[in-house]
This record gives structure tokens, C-alpha cells and sequence, in this order.
């Protein structure tokens, strides 16, 4: 089999799998969907985000609060840029100084957790601390985003 085969297959395998995974997740992307776009009469604007998979929803209403939310395959953020730097639940939680970490990176990492346990997320992360640096979910999360691998929180 020839390279250009080998690729192209490897490419078909991935995108087979991404579908499945967004298929397997849609009711939590559902809850996402709506969400924002019960938002957009209060300034949420959706946009297509290609290299994290998702529908997101920028500029979400949140009197008192900031970040995201992402719900399957839809992030729902309250800032005009998902590619910002945030601070880690670590650091937030004051276990030491981090590097800021990419909002798009960490969210990215929740986007693909969704899409391996789809509606046993939402079940699980709850059970794991919800959010909270204790949750291993977030310190899954920061650590793709600082290394760009280890998503997977077990």
C-alpha cells in the first residue's frame, strides 16, 4: 500500500471516528445549542470553531462570572476570543504559580472527553468533584492545554 493510501485511509479513520463521537454526544450538544442560542438576543454570537470541534458561542451573558462551558460538542464562552489565556484550576486554587494556559486548549480537551463518554459525561464529571481543582476532568483539561496531550482524565 502506497503512503498516499495509508494517509488517506488514516484520514477517513478519524474523521469515521470524529462523527461517531460527535453522534454519541449530540444530547449534551443539544443543551449546548440551545443555550446559546437562547443567549443571542443578550449578545451571543455563534461561530464554527474547526480545531476544537465545536459550535461556539462567544459572548455569553454571565452576571458575576467569566469562562466557559462547554456541553458536548458546543462551548459557550463569556469573552470576545475563546484563544485567551486563563489561568489553571491549580493556580486559581493556589497550589503554586503556573503558566497561563490557552481557554481554546483547555475547552478543546473537555470537547474530546465529551465525545469518548458522551451522555455519561455530565454524570461523571458531577461525581468526580464538578468544578473544582479536585475534579480530575479539569486537571485533565489544564494539563492538554500546557502539554497538548493527556486529555483523557483516567
Amino acid at each position: 500500500m502506497s503512503k498516499q493510501h495509508e494517509t488517506a485511509g488514516t484520514s477517513a479513520l478519524r474523521v469515521l471516528v470524529v462523527l461517531l463521537g460527535m453522534g454519541w454526544t449530540l444530547p449534551n450538544s443539544a443543551l449546548g445549542a440551545l443555550a446559546g442560542l437562547a443567549c443571542m438576543p443578550w449578545g451571543a454570537r455563534p461561530e464554527w470553531r474547526r480545531r476544537e470541534c465545536a459550535l461556539a458561542f462567544r459572548c455569553m451573558p454571565a452576571p458575576g462570572a467569566g469562562g466557559a462551558l462547554t456541553l458536548g460538542n458546543v462551548i459557550l464562552y463569556t469573552g470576545n476570543d475563546l484563544d485567551t489565556p486563563c489561568l489553571t484550576y491549580a493556580h486559581r486554587a493556589g497550589h503554586g504559580h503556573q503558566p497561563h494556559i490557552s481557554l481554546a486548549d483547555h475547552e478543546r480537551a473537555h470537547v474530546y472527553q465529551y465525545m469518548v463518554l458522551g451522555p455519561l459525561f455530565l454524570p461523571l464529571y458531577a461525581l468526580c468533584g464538578g468544578i473544582s481543582v479536585r475534579n480530575r476532568f479539569e486537571r485533565a483539561a489544564d494539563r492538554y492545554a500546557q502539554h497538548h496531550r493527556g486529555w483523557w482524565p483516567w
